[in-house]
């Protein structure tokens, strides 16, 4: 799911700095809101990459995919960019546990494969010798 997620928050990083450079053609904005607000908006969607994984990561996904809606007043073009990445964070959320939970199957499956075996040796691994040791 990490990896999903990342991918899609990295995506919204760029689109939020095409977004301000938009807005910053509003005559209505001031340059300086914009670029705070984006800036905190992009700081935001790298650091979530970091928290995916922790308590609360996917809320604060979810959170950033409602601000990117909302940003649509602004940007009229945010309205359609928003809801495509809000359809993508659902994805990768979605498919990303999928993911995981196979993962952790297949880990399982072989781990339970491999415990009633006792490991062969093979020629390459060398056999010690009389009095020394494995090379």
């Amino acid at each position: 799911m990490r990896t999903l997620c990342a991918s899609t928050l990295i995506g919204e990083f760029f689109v939020i700095g095409f977004a301000g450079l938009v807005a910053m053609k509003e005559p209505d904005l001031s340059t300086a809101t914009v670029w705070t607000v984006c800036g905190v908006l992009m700081a935001l969607s790298v650091l979530l990459c970091g928290m995916i994984t922790r308590p609360g990561g996917v809320q604060l996904g979810w959170a950033l995919q409602i601000l990117l809606i909302g940003g649509g007043f602004f940007v009229p073009s945010m309205f359609v960019l928003g809801a495509i990445f809000a359809a993508l964070w659902w994805a990768s959320v979605h498919y990303g546990r999928k993911i995981d939970e196979a993962k952790a199957r297949f880990a399982a499956q072989a781990a339970s494969a491999g415990e009633g075996t006792a490991p062969e040796r093979t020629r390459s691994q060398p056999q010690a010798e009389a009095g020394g040791t494995p090379a």
